[in-house]
């Protein structure tokens, strides 16, 4: 086998591959046993029937175009190694000469993984996070944990709605004078001030009593995501049936005994400083930890594919259709409901993609750089934190990625987390910091 490479642009080669007559007969035969082994043939035994029956049968053709399958699938790869190009895109085939007892002449037009010329990773700086949890932040914590155990009590008689409050309230909604499919609620409790109706609607509830009835007058908004009522004036016949508060319970040991497994708000409070100091910490490190990441990335000079930046769009995507899946909805029902198109997504997705790809193409150039490998033990390690992720069994979740021939892909994942590793273990102060 002889290959060339062509360059078409800075990301685009061509491989002009030969391989001789001798090797594309022995091509044909792979092919002739290959679809011999797949077909039954009366009065043969399955895998043994001859060329001259199967042409009979399929036609020359069918076993010329299984022959090219073979030739060019391993010719292309062998091509790939010998010019150490590492492919990003499928190729695009173009037969150039392939006749039996001839030699096979193809080119292969692929787009290359780029280049990436690093910049400094080593004794990298980055500004470390204040991790100081204080009073007030505690304070606020408690008022969080006093919103979960609060009581919904009715307001007294004669109290108006105020932001906050919650109106249980009977709605019916019309448009041009006409109702309108989802525009009419019954004891609907609508705490004033969520923002989960159309703006303007809870503003005039303000001041109300219980028994009321108040017209509302709104106008949807242009990007309403029902296409019907977008931009439209809607009327809302509004009838007030309750107004409920929450009633907080005070900040005391009988509170403390009822929210936590302390006796006294002091023990409670203790507690609390000690899980926000160890959250505070870990957010700490983490953005420290990014932040290095980042400036390596950033000082490394790389060029990359348009389709490597459109290969990882569509993963994201495929990742948020099997989110909404995971909660029972589909990728159209979310674009529906978010006045968005499968483009909307795309663009909206572009910028974070490429800064990935970039990451990741830094990251697997300093692995290479210095000599980073992937152990056995990395690869346990990986599967197992998998594992316990997905509450799964470590051994079924080998299976199922060695089945999808992921093995690889998950070692180029272990391999630039472990060249992340490297950066913050050679950062200035890292030593010290240990």
């Amino acid at each position: 086998m002889k290959a060339t490479v062509n360059p078409v642009d800075q990301h685009v080669v061509t491989l002009t591959i030969e391989v001789p007559a001798a090797e594309v007969d022995k091509g044909i035969k792979q092919a002739v046993k290959r679809i011999a082994s797949q077909v039954n043939i009366p009065g043969f035994r399955k895998g043994h029937a001859p060329r001259r029956i199967l042409e009979m049968n399929f036609g020359k053709d069918a076993i010329m175009e299984e022959a090219f399958e073979v030739l060019a699938s391993q010719n292309y790869s062998a091509a790939l190694r010998e010019n150490d190009i590492v492919p990003v895109s499928e190729p695009e085939i173009e037969r150039e000469q392939f006749e039996e007892g001839k030699d096979l002449i193809f080119k292969a037009t692929v787009t290359k993984r780029p280049e990436v010329k690093l910049g400094d990773y080593k004794g990298l700086e980055a500004e470390k996070q204040d991790a100081t949890v204080t009073d007030e932040q505690i304070e606020e914590q408690l008022n969080n944990i006093r919103e979960q155990q609060a009581k919904m009590v009715v307001a007294e008689e004669g109290a108006t709605i105020q932001k906050d409050d919650f109106a249980v309230i009977d709605f019916a909604g019309s448009v041009d004078g006409k109702p309108f499919d989802g525009g009419e609620g019954k004891s609907y409790p609508l705490q004033i001030g969520s923002g989960s109706f159309i703006p303007g609607f809870e503003d005039q509830l303000i001041g109300a009593k219980a028994g009321d009835d108040v017209t509302v007058k709104v106008t949807f908004p242009e990007d309403y995501f029902v296409a019907e009522l977008a931009g439209k004036e809607a009327e809302f016949k509004t009838h007030i049936h309750d107004i409920k508060r929450k009633e907080l319970p005070e900040l005391n040991d009988e509170f403390a005994k009822e929210a936590s497994s302390y006796e006294t708000i002091e023990e409670l409070k203790k507690d609390l400083r000690a899980k926000m100091e160890e959250e505070a910490s870990r957010r700490a490190i983490d953005t420290y930890n990014a932040d290095l990441i980042q400036t390596a990335v950033k000082n490394a000079t790389v060029d990359i594919p348009e389709v490597m930046i459109e290969d990882r769009v569509e993963q994201m995507i495929q990742e948020l259709a099997m989110n909404m899946e995971g909660r029972g909805l589909k990728l159209d029902d979310y674009l529906k409901f978010s006045n968005k198109t499968i483009e909307d997504l795309r663009s909206e997705y572009k910028d974070s993609a490429a800064e990935n790809v970039r990451a990741d193409l830094v990251l697997d150039a300093i692995a290479t750089a210095e000599g980073i490998e992937v152990t056995p033990d990395d690869m346990n390690r990986e599967i197992f934190i998998m594992a316990q992720n997905f509450g799964a069994d470590p051994k079924e979740v080998w299976d199922i990625i060695a089945k999808e021939g992921r093995v690889a892909m998950l070692a180029g994942s272990v391999a630039r987390k472990k060249a992340a590793r490297f950066i913050i273990d050679n950062a200035k102060g890292a030593e010290a910091a240990k």
